[in-house]
């Protein structure tokens, strides 16, 4: 996690001169930031322009009803749960404080006031819209007035369905793993050992790694890419490493989950999961084709908690909830010359 907030810090630098140079040539009415582009966040909230952020993650505030962010901590029970939370939140404010004296400096430049806390920079926008929903998302007593939760972003390209799938007549167990390289070769290479001879049709995209590195049994598929969405409408099971948008799509369709997770806020996704009841958590370093074989067949025993949450994303409300969120800035305070 704290690689990943100094990569944000280089990424700032970056965006800065970009997003000055986007309101210059657009001269938009409102501004719709991702929670990532931090930089970008300042020279918004230094325009004058109403705006709001978005976050397709856990969001990160702190809560005295969630546990703190970034260690897949389970929810606390009673004292020493609350003062194993006090301890691990004062651990992560200490830990960022030189990150915040370097956020500080790129926003003297813009007349923006310091940051005393890093989860101040995201109640300056006019909405924080949360690309999430209870009950996947831990009930809070605490969200900030401007935090809207929507509902998870599912959007992908319209591709057709493969022909194969149309008589594809066993249970459908889809494995996928990160577009980004992180190691997680191993939940592919585990996942296809498990399943060989088993009655099930495996269905493995293995993004950031190369197919043929690979050696699939007579009952798998082993592609770079498929489109996800006809999969897991047809599947009893979708096993992955706890990236929020892999994850929230399957549980959108009401599909279960065996999260696997190897680093960032995996843990913290997996955690939800296991939360909801609608899937199964199976650390990266436990993982063998035994253990995978049996948290996937325990995840598929959690469709109705799968279901559960697939009711509480569509009540958020979605994209047009999103939509409403943001007419909600324009509507609060008109656009003012940047």
């Amino acid at each position: 996690m704290r690689r990943v907030i100094s990569l944000y810090e280089e990424f700032a630098a970056l965006e800065i001169p970009d997003m000055r140079r986007a309101i210059d040539e657009v001269h938009p009415d409102a501004l719709f930031v991702d929670v990532q582009c931090e930089g970008g966040g300042y020279v918004a909230a230094a325009s004058g322009l109403p705006w709001a952020t978005y976050c397709p993650y856990p969001p990160a505030f702190p809560s005295r009803d969630a546990p703190p962010h970034g260690l897949g901590l389970r929810p606390a029970r009673g004292p020493l749960g609350r003062a194993r939370d006090r301890f691990w939140r004062g651990a992560g404010d200490r830990l960022l404080r030189p990150h915040i004296a370097r956020r500080n400096e790129l926003r003297a430049g813009h007349g923006l006031p310091p940051l005393r806390r890093y989860e101040e920079q995201w109640l300056e926008p006019d909405r924080f819209i949360a690309y999430t929903a209870e009950p996947y998302e831990y009930h809070r007593s605490d969200w900030p007035a401007s935090v809207r939760l929507v509902g998870p972003g599912t959007w992908e390209p319209m591709d057709e369905a493969p022909e194969w799938l149309a008589t594809e007549t066993r249970p459908i167990v889809l494995v996928t793993s990160s577009t980004a390289y992180q190691r997680d070769m191993k939940l592919i290479a585990t996942a296809l050992q498990a399943f060989a001879g088993e009655d099930v049709a495996l269905v493995a995209t293995t993004a950031a790694h190369d197919p043929s590195s690979f050696t699939a049994p007579a009952n798998a598929r082993l592609e770079q890419f498929l489109p996800h969405r006809p999969i897991i409408a047809r599947a009893v099971c979708v096993v992955c490493h706890g990236g929020q948008g892999t994850t929230q799509k399957a549980l959108a369709a009401g599909v279960p989950v065996c999260v696997v997770p190897f680093s960032r806020d995996q843990f913290d996704v997996a955690r939800r999961v296991e939360t909801a009841d609608a899937g199964v958590r199976l650390h990266h370093r436990r993982v063998n084709p035994a253990r995978l074989r049996s948290a996937v067949r325990a995840a598929t025993a959690k469709r109705s908690g799968a279901e559960a949450v697939a009711r509480g994303f569509e009540a958020a409300g979605g994209a047009f909830a999103a939509a409403d969120a943001v007419e909600e800035v324009l509507a609060s305070r008109p656009a003012v010359a940047a």
